[in-house]
């Protein structure tokens, strides 16, 4: 089997359309509620198709609507209609119908709004003839022009002439179609982000594959393509986009039509499934229902176990949970000598952590994109993890490699960190003669790394650490020490206060000078007009003396 590493599929070499002959059979299912008008022009369009109708069979599923669903007068030769079962409602509901009745080796989920050019099939189908483990995502134009007929949908696929059928709309999925021009294709994508591009519109699955990830989550009315997205990444699926794989989409969905309130509902149930949405989880203290880390932690002495689980639940990355696999079924009620009982270790970590909410003994449902390995009597410190994982993030790794140490009779003890996805892309591809890492390290690389660098170390000898009761003495060195500190405090607040009167006092001084300048100019000026003013006074009774005095009077 050919083998992809990371996302990068320019390992393999599609056949050019209508060159080759395919094998593979596919069945489309297409959920549909209340979408009659726009349904019979998908399966008008899907009659059309250039894959050979032999190997392609149809089910419609009819999700509840208010007038049952009919087939129409054009349709692709196998083609039948179902009803949704009860017991549940929604389009993952209705998908997950599908596939349950679905016979063909691919799946390929079809909108009922969507109206897919002659090579739609074909141009997604050649890619799983390469490799088993692809997923195929189709290329969406949207439009909100008139409906034509079936006749005329039959008539422009038959001509070549699908993109003249509808008058183009300037929405697009930005989002999407922007990462997958900066990582060539998708193909330079961190495994992290190509799961993001996973719209449900038009998407083809490996039967086995998506069987084997347990389908959809009919738990969800919406997100349901994200959240399955991210579950066939953890099973080492390679996301394919191809631009040859046209359809129309007939209106806008609801991500265009109202984002707002969309992600407003979408957000819980994305936060508590996606744990690559690191935004969705920035609530401190917070647990989910898909941890970021999966931690196994093997069987060992109380002591060991719990130094090693200890260290790793005061983590930095608290979005983690811990597994301690031991046999677990010995615990049995059974009388027993308390203190001489061969299971007494078992009990002992059973009862320090069965009310850790964080710590589990068997292993439960969701699959976490790391998984880490410790064995017992290691601690990890406070930021080792967080920084394991940045690390693999950062260079897109599948596995690091921390050398503990190594002894002539054991070798060399590790503790692992995993990518999940690189885990099951080698169980894909793996021979009997391949060696596990060996395989990782060609799909996503391997690194080692010592423990100095990463912060594990033995655990202490004495562990829980006892501490003794203080002294007399230590208590009241510890009682005069808090009261010296409370003084040291007063001081400097006081000195603080001192020197903002300093402050304030010169201030004060200068303000004081200002006015004292400003009172003897004013004073000045006073003096100046008030002999001005007894000069006016003068010169008029002078003026009035001679009047009287002159010889006219």
């Amino acid at each position: 089997m050919i083998r992809i590493p990371h996302n990068d599929f320019g390992v393999l070499t599609p056949p050019a359309l209508g060159a080759w002959e395919p094998t593979l059979t596919v069945t489309v299912v297409i959920p549909a509620h209340e979408r009659q008008e726009t349904l019979d022009l998908t399966l008008a369009a899907l009659s059309a198709q250039s894959y050979p109708e032999r190997l392609l069979d149809v089910i419609v599923v009819d999700d509840g609507s208010s007038t049952p669903l009919r087939l129409p007068e054009i349709v692709p030769a196998r083609t039948k209609l179902i009803s949704s079962p009860p017991g549940g409602w929604g389009r993952a509901w209705a998908v997950q119908a599908g596939i349950d009745a679905a016979r063909g080796e691919v799946v390929f989920v079809l909108d009922a709004d969507m109206v897919p050019h002659r090579h739609h099939v074909e141009a997604q189908l050649r890619w799983h003839h390469l490799a088993p483990y692809v997923v195929a995502l189709g290329w969406i134009d949207f439009t909100d022009g008139p409906l034509p007929t079936q006749e005329q949908v039959v008539r422009a696929l038959g001509t070549g002439t699908e993109p003249d059928l509808f008058p183009l709309s300037p929405h697009r999925h930005d989002w999407a179609e922007q990462i997958i021009r900066d990582h060539d294709g998708l193909r330079t994508a961190p495994n992290s982000l190509a799961t993001r591009i996973h719209v449900g519109a038009t998407a083809s699955y490996p039967a086995a594959l998506l069987r084997s990830v347990g389908g959809l989550d009919t738990s969800l009315v919406l997100a349901e393509d994200t959240e399955l997205g991210y579950r066939l990444t953890q099973a080492g699926a390679v996301y394919v986009p191809d631009p040859d794989s046209r359809a129309w989409h007939l209106g806008l969905p609801t991500a265009m039509r109202d984002w707002r309130a969309l992600k407003r509902h979408n957000d819980p149930y994305v936060a508590d499934r996606v744990p690559y949405r690191r935004y969705l989880r920035a609530e401190a203290g917070r647990q989910w229902l898909v941890p970021y880390v999966e931690v196994t932690v093997p069987q060992g002495s109380y002591e060991d176990v719990r130094a090693t689980v200890d260290s790793l639940l005061a983590s930095s990355l608290p979005d983690l949970r811990i597994t301690v696999t031991a046999p677990w079924h010995l615990l049995t009620a059974e009388r027993r000598s308390p203190l001489a009982d061969p299971c007494l270790d078992l009990r002992l970590i059973h009862a320090n952590f069965q009310h850790d909410p964080r710590v589990r003994f068997t292993p439960l449902p969701g699959t976490a994109p790391f998984r880490l390995s410790v064995p017992p009597g290691w601690v990890a410190a406070k930021d080792t993890v967080e920084r394991l994982v940045e690390r693999l993030e950062q260079h897109d790794l599948g596995t690091i490699c921390v050398a503990l140490e190594e002894t002539p009779e054991n070798g060399v003890l590790t503790a692992r960190l995993d990518r999940t996805a690189a885990l099951s892309r080698a169980d894909l591809v793996a021979t009997p003669d391949d060696h596990r890492d060996d395989l990782i390290d060609a799909l996503f690389g391997l690194e080692w790394v010592d423990a100095e660098t990463w912060a594990f170390t033995r655990r202490p000898a004495t562990y829980p650490p006892r501490r003794r009761p203080p002294s007399e003495l230590a208590q009241l060195t510890t009682a005069h020490d808090k009261e010296i500190a409370l003084y040291r405090k007063r001081v400097a607040t006081l000195r603080a206060e001192l020197a903002q009167l300093r402050r304030e006092s010169g201030k004060n001084g200068r303000d004081a000078a200002r006015w004292r300048e400003k009172a003897e100019a004013w004073r000045r000026e006073a003096m100046r007009l008030t002999r001005e003013q007894n000069r006016t006074l003068l010169n008029r009774a002078v003026r009035r003396i001679r009047n009287l005095t002159s010889p006219g009077n």
